[in-house]
């Protein structure tokens, strides 16, 4: 609900910085992990229990609600020319290139959530704290987005895409074989990958395929969600395969673990190296595809 209703109402507020005020607006989702992560850490560090620990989040809940108590949603400016549904869909069947990158989100969504969702399970063996990697890795991504200005004017949304698709791949191969302190350097890498992927997936739609409108913004959005759903199954298939492997290979206890989740970030590098070519294609076409000035992209 937060993703359908923010991105468009941002992108509207902001016609001349979207793409900056997007990943400020997408600071909160890993920097709410990272602050969730030392919470974590610090109640479990007392005994506490898991229920300790899900009550935490009536705080925010209670202050979100005083905050938005009887506020009206704000009109956007360019209410009028992107209410029609019609021409939003009429729009999204029209471009190739909204349908490549909704393919393109599934592949950044599982890159990104995917590995963080499977990350106590695959690197909990490795000599490294799952939780305090968690907190590096969300906290990066959230300063990463708050300064993303200047780094989208420079390398623009497609370059920073193809940038994030090489950085990321490198991280999670490095995941993948890396033990002890080696993996927290390896969840840097992972974290600069990753950071702007979802922001900049939602702003390549509202920079370069505008008319799409609301519409085109919320559904890549929520094909993301949805491929993750599809593929956090097949990743847990990938960790009992490989797990039974490591164990036929005569492995045990935390070396098999180990190994199975290793080998599970081998599969899972395929996801951002298919990236780096569409990406690449993209960047390398940028000029005769994508035309931002004139709110069309090809």
């Amino acid at each position: 609900m937060v993703e359908a209703a923010y991105n468009p109402m941002i992108s509207d507020m902001y016609e001349e910085n979207k793409a900056s005020m997007l990943n400020k607006f997408h600071v909160w989702f890993p920097g709410g992990i990272a602050i969730g992560s030392l919470i974590a850490m610090g109640i479990a560090n007392m005994d506490g229990s898991w229920q300790m620990k899900l009550a935490v989040m009536y705080i925010p809940l209670i202050i979100y609600g005083f905050l938005f108590f009887g506020q009206q949603f704000p009109k956007t400016a360019n209410e009028m020319d992107k209410a029609s549904t019609t021409s939003n869909i009429k729009a999204m069947f029209s471009s190739p290139l909204y349908w490549m990158m909704v393919i393109c989100m599934v592949l950044t969504a599982t890159t990104e959530l995917g590995t963080q969702g499977w990350v106590e399970r695959i690197l909990g063996n490795s000599g490294a704290k799952p939780l305090v990697v968690l907190f590096l890795v969300t906290g990066l991504m959230a300063v990463g987005r708050f300064f993303a200005g200047p780094i989208i004017h420079k390398l623009s949304i497609p370059g920073i895409l193809l940038g994030s698709s090489i950085i990321a791949l490198i991280g999670i191969y490095m995941m993948s074989v890396a033990t002890g302190g080696m993996v927290y350097l390896a969840a840097i890498l992972f974290a600069i990958g990753v950071c702007y992927f979802w922001p900049n997936m939602i702003s390549f739609i509202a920079v370069y395929i505008p008319k799409t409108g609301a519409l085109g913004m919320s559904f890549i959005g929520g094909m993301g969600m949805l491929g993750l759903s599809i593929c956090q199954p097949i990743i847990g298939i990938w960790m009992d395969t490989e797990r039974a492997n490591a164990l036929t290979s005569g492995l045990t206890g935390d070396a098999a673990e180990l190994a199975a989740g290793q080998a599970t970030l081998d599969n899972i590098a395929w996801f951002p190296a298919i990236l780096v070519i569409v990406f690449g294609v993209l960047f390398a076409m940028r000029k005769k595809w994508l035309t931002p000035e004139e709110g069309v992209a090809h």
